[in-house]
């Protein structure tokens, strides 16, 4: 029998939610009818639907806060297995909603998101990551403290201009090549979304990634403490590849360990050698609006504002 299924993107539609994709291209193809349950915000439908998922990705988010009618109500995501306790992030397995396998590795549905897919394929390679003890960061728990290979290219991309992909840390599989190599093979333009560990990134590992076209690619300081490490890793990344300002961006995380002049020297670094930095704020909804941190990260991903004023004081 057909049923009728709802999806809520509780998040909001800024950025496609992959699980809600698949979920959506699975019970298309068993004949069943699917539908943004938002359309039903102002007026409720006569009868339930039979099913509706709700996902979310990030914890901070407020839940769905209208009634929802259905007969059932599935939950699922990074925002409702991730919890916050004292100011760390903790993986709770009990509230995350596994995908199972065949649909795990169903074709996307994009017809969801049409103005953000337009000719842009979304989606992961590989899971997981060796540096799962990071605190402020909930991959390792989650997905497991090793990278490895989970999905081919032909998994969500079929022909598409552009590939954002979302691995954690695709450099750091063992399968390293064989994902570099389809990116290449591909011919689209990749955005590598989530950051390469430059601390993995060898010379053999940056002449492949030469080989892929890459729109941008992004690393992450994250600890200062790490400055001796990265900061050479980083010169000799940029001198390899040659790339500009605009094709290299590394995530700087604020508000989690480091004071505001560690973060400015971070930030000023970068600057010098050729890198965009990105100023992510950790616990952000914890910090007030005017704050000397939000003006920071107003000043820095404000591009044209951080290019024209070389010094954070000067910036009003």
């Amino acid at each position: 029998m057909k049923k009728r299924i709802g999806l809520i993107d509780v998040d909001g539609h800024n950025f496609p939610n992959i699980p809600l994709m698949k979920l959506s291209a699975w019970h298309k193809k068993q004949g069943n009818s699917v539908v943004w349950y938002e359309l039903f915000q102002h007026g409720f439908p006569k009868k339930p639907l039979e099913r509706v998922y709700m996902s979310k990705i990030f914890s901070f988010t407020p839940d769905y806060e209208y009634f929802v009618n259905a007969d059932e109500v599935i939950k699922g995501g990074s925002g409702y297995c991730i919890e916050l306790k004292d100011g760390r992030e903790v993986y709770n397995a009990e509230n995350d909603g596994q995908l199972q396998p065949e649909i795990e590795h169903i074709y996307l549905d994009y017809s969801l998101y049409p103005e953000l897919t337009k000719d842009t394929a979304y989606g992961f390679m590989s899971r997981g990551c060796p540096r799962g003890g990071c605190q402020f960061c909930h991959v390792g728990a989650k997905e497991g403290r090793c990278a490895q290979k989970v999905a081919d290219l032909s998994e969500f991309w079929d022909g598409q201009k552009y590939i954002k992909l979302l691995d954690p840390n695709p450099a750091a599989c063992k399968e390293w090549q064989d994902i570099f190599g389809q990116l290449a093979e591909s011919g689209a333009w990749v955005d590598f979304t989530q950051g390469l560990d430059i601390r993995i990134m060898t010379q053999k590992k940056i002449a492949a990634l030469m080989e892929i076209k890459v729109g941008q690619v992004h690393f992450a300081w994250d600890n200062y403490e790490d400055k001796e490490m990265i900061v050479p890793r980083l010169k000799e990344f940029a001198e390899m590849t040659g790339w500009g300002r605009r094709k290299m961006s590394v995530y700087v995380l604020t508000n989690f360990n480091t004071t505001l002049d560690q973060d400015l020297d971070r930030i000023y670094t970068l600057r010098d050698m050729g890198f965009t930095p990105y100023v992510m704020i950790y616990n952000k909804q914890n910090v007030e609006r005017g704050s000397e941190l939000r003006r920071l990260q107003r000043w820095v991903n404000s591009k044209i504002g951080f290019w024209a004023c070389k010094d954070f004081k000067d910036f009003r």
